[in-house]
């Protein structure tokens, strides 16, 4: 799924931790379970880099 459908349903807490650690080689796992939830997948612990092109540049404006 389009990481701009499942980023309005993430929680809070995740978005932050994804926004001020970007592009992180490995995310934890409460920050992975919450991705999953809202509909995300994950690939090798962290996400695809066109999703940390969205968290940087598009993800503020659709909160």
């Amino acid at each position: 799924m389009e990481i701009h459908l499942w980023w309005l349903e993430l929680d809070l807490p995740a978005k932050e931790w994804l926004r001020e650690n970007l592009e992180a080689e490995a995310v934890p796992d409460h920050v992975l379970a919450a991705v999953r939830s809202a509909g995300g997948d994950v690939v090798n612990g962290t996400l695809t880099q066109r999703e940390w092109n969205f968290v940087e540049t598009q993800s503020e404006f659709v909160d």
